[in-house]
């Protein structure tokens, strides 16, 4: 994309200076970043170890300016303001670093970086350096570039332990540098967040060793056609996650401090980086890389652990990788630096850490004048060591091979300054929290004299700490969460339907969502009965002849989460034979159920009536085509709503896009008359139980109206059991006397851990 674009402009006001004050935490620096971390826009940039590169802790928070870039295009955000612009974001961002050009020195001891913007420019900026195919899949949609300029900086020499806090000033807002440090102080001096401890599922690759071993072996094809000499390969895990992210970034820097640890608190997503390697750190004109190329795990042993440094210093195949990048990194900051000064100070030089042994080059130049931060990055991102060479070429394989979108790995995190300043890190080790799920990667250079073998275990070796803080052993993570599909127990990845099945191309299937306490599913007889039901009106053969009990007992004990309530799906799809042998497909999984009020804090459920209303025979089975549901449901989170309440043709109600729905007056109990609506396990038990307490319970016409006017309105799903509706269309329902609770309690034992009371 042409970096002359027109971008923006800015009219804000710009820094005048920045005030600095000497601050005494209360604690440590992690527990006082602590009391930053909820608030959007906090970077954490924390240095661990003793390399010369981690002299500084820095944190920022309180954001006053934000960039953001998507796709296209992008926004700024400055005091509330917002404008979006289209083109090159790198564009935007040179007209805001110039705009706020500090007068005077660089950064000094006491704060590295006086003011600036801190975030991510995630690997995918790359689309707007080069043109480049984009064939894997974006799964996450995060930004391609997240930059914040804080308000404050809290900054600590990591030799003295001295903290300073730091602010702009602005030339028409005399008092604001006071107001901002004042507002930090007043967050130290607050008690440290209530933090829910991390909690992840077992991960899952988007590559089996098999794949990841395939594609090593087509790099290596193409290393010996002279198509390219190094590419750097990545695989991707997730898991299902709960809790603080920023809990789990405490407990990586414990378990393996390394100079640059960060942490994004990005609002609907955060970026947690373990990385032990600088991209590209510049003070005025003198700039610096730091390329890592080779690793070996650490010993057990002290004679185990140097005969393995002593391995990775002899490698003849790892001394080709660093050499070959360290002339990339050379040759791109030759395009900004002065002829001559480009250097390499340092080459092999051995870093230990915790958990591996790397080799380390150092290659530093100065900036020709008229260079700026952008064009450095614009010259050398994204870094060498994290993609391979020659680049460009590189960067079209790793597309092709790997399935998603590295998004921030591979990407850069740091600071850029408004005082000739810059410190980026190459974001390996890096997870990103996003959507009640973590995804992370870890890779490897492939040169010509790779074992495809070996690279997947020196993959998993890089992997190893962010593993063991999500709870999840690397050795364990190449096969992830487990299903039964057709009769036996295989990772989840393995669990595919082929493109003739009917069930994926016409939706042909079934399935069942049940709730699963402990080894216990009280409604389970339930499930299984209408599934057969459906079955028999729908599939061509008997329903299957299974001991579903035992089936979920053994899904739920493979993926370990017998202790906890968990979400069991039971899918089936219709296969694409007409006669014997049939070729249904029949899965089961299970994954960590957290209870909707628990997640809300609320004390019930707030519906409103879909526009769309439905008349659907396949309604009254839990088919594959449950798009109208999900669409509905799509609708009730984008008007901040809980559920979604459909209706019938003539607006009377059918039942919520994942509930089914009661009204009780008195000692009657009124289910909805509906042509087109799925018998709900959960509603068909509540009035079993009602009518064991004396209530009568009958089907009859209801409408919106209806549910406002009676005693108790509940909306019922397996998982959640029955909980009040508390509000219809914005209009509030009294408080429920707790009808709810006790027939949660008689159908569902154990039902309520973590629902507010």
């Amino acid at each position: 994309m042409d970096p002359t674009e027109p971008v923006p402009a800015l009219s804000h006001e710009s820094i005048a200076g920045v005030h600095v004050e000497r601050v005494d935490l209360p604690g440590d620096f992690l527990d006082a970043a602590a009391r930053f971390a909820p608030l959007r826009g906090t970077v954490i940039l924390a240095s661990g170890g003793d390399h010369d590169c981690a002299r500084h802790h820095v944190l920022g928070s309180l954001p006053w300016l934000t960039l953001t870039a998507r796709g296209g295009g992008g926004e700024l955000e400055v005091d509330g303001g917002r404008t979006a612009f289209t083109g090159d974001p790198l564009s935007v961002l040179r007209r805001v670093l110039d705009h706020h050009r500090l007068p005077g020195a660089v950064g000094r001891g006491d704060a590295p970086i006086r003011a600036g913007l801190l975030g991510y420019l995630s690997y995918d900026l790359k689309d707007h350096l080069e043109s480049l195919p984009r064939s894997c899949v974006d799964d996450l949609e995060l930004p391609t570039m997240l930059l914040f300029a804080p308000s404050v900086l809290l900054v600590q020499d990591r030799r003295t332990l001295a903290t300073h806090v730091v602010a702009p000033s602005f030339a028409n807002q005399p008092g604001r540098a006071a107001a901002s440090i004042a507002r930090c102080r007043e967050i130290l001096a607050g008690p440290l967040p209530l933090a829910d401890p991390p909690v992840a599922g077992v991960p899952v690759s988007n590559l089996t060793r098999l794949d990841y071993e395939q594609s090593v072996r087509e790099i290596l094809g193409a290393i010996a056609a002279g198509d390219v000499y190094q590419v750097n390969l990545s695989q991707r895990f997730r898991s299902a996650f709960a809790g603080d992210p920023y809990a789990l970034f405490a407990r990586a820097f414990a378990a393996n401090p390394a100079p640059f640890f960060a942490y994004v608190q990005g609002g609907d997503h955060q970026v947690i980086s373990t990385s032990p390697e600088r991209f590209l750190h510049r003070a005025g004109d003198v700039v610096e890389s730091r390329p890592i190329k080779g690793t070996r795990p650490r010993g057990d042993t002290p004679a185990a652990d140097r005969a393995l440094a002593d391995e990775l210093l002899r490698s003849a195949k790892d001394d080709a990788e660093l050499t070959m990048i360290v002339d990339l990194v050379r040759n791109d900051l030759g395009k900004v630096c002065r002829p001559g000064s480009v250097l390499v100070p340092e080459h092999r030089r051995l870093e230990s850490y915790r958990n591996v042994h790397h080799l380390v080059s150092v290659v530093t130049g100065r900036l020709e004048p008229g260079r700026d931060s952008v064009d450095l990055v614009r010259a050398a991102f994204p870094g060498g060591s994290v993609t391979g060479c020659p680049k460009i070429r590189a960067m079209e394989i790793i597309d092709r091979l790997e399935p998603h979108r590295r998004h921030v790995y591979c990407g850069s995190i740091g600071y850029l300054g408004f005082d000739e300043t810059l410190d980026l890190s190459i974001a390996i080790r890096t997870a990103t929290v996003a959507g009640g799920t973590l995804t992370w990667s870890v890779g490897g250079a492939v040169v010509h004299d790779s074992d495809p073998g070996q690279e997947y275990e020196e993959s998993l070796h890089k992997g190893r700490t962010l593993a063991e803080v999500c709870a999840a052993p690397a050795a364990t993570a190449a096969t992830g969460p487990i299903a039964w599909h057709n009769g036996r127990l295989v990772p989840l990845g393995e669990a595919s339907v082929p493109v003739t099945d009917l069930g994926l191309r016409r939706g042909y299937g079934l399935f069942e969502t049940l709730r699963v306490d402990r080894g216990r599913a009280p409604l389970l007889d339930d499930h299984v009965a209408r599934f057969n039901s459906s079955w028999l009106a729908l599939m061509p053969s008997r329903p299957p002849d299974l001991g579903w009990a035992d089936v979920i007992a053994q899904v739920t004990a493979a993926n370990r989460l017998d202790d906890r309530p968990t979400l069991v799906r039971i899918l089936a799809t219709r296969g694409s034979r007409d006669q014997a042998p049939w070729d249904h497909s029949l899965t089961v999984t299970a994954e960590p159920y957290t209870h909707r009020l628990a997640l809300s804090g609320a004390r019930g459920l707030r519906l409103g009536c879909y526009p769309d209303r439905r008349q659907n025979p396949l309604a009254a089975h839990k088919t594959l085509s449950y798009i109208l549901n999900a669409r509905a449901g799509l609708w009730a989170r984008a008007h901040d709503l809980d559920e979604a309440l459909i209706l019938n043709p003539d607006g009377t109600v059918s039942e919520g896009n994942s509930t089914g729905v009661l009204a009780i007056s008195g000692l009657r109990a009124i289910r909805p008359e509906s042509p087109a609506a799925l018998p709900s396990v959960m509603a068909a038990a509540v009035c079993r139980q009602l009518s064991a307490w004396g209530y009568t319970v009958e089907t009859a016409p209801l409408r919106p109206g209806d549910l406002m006017r009676a005693d108790h309105a509940l909306a019922m799903s397996a998982l959640m059991g029955a909980v009040p509706i508390i509000a219809i269309d914005g209009h509030e329902r009294p408080d429920d006397d707790g009808l709810w609770r006790r027939l949660n309690d008689a159908i569902l034992p154990g039902w309520d851990a973590g629902v507010p009371c």
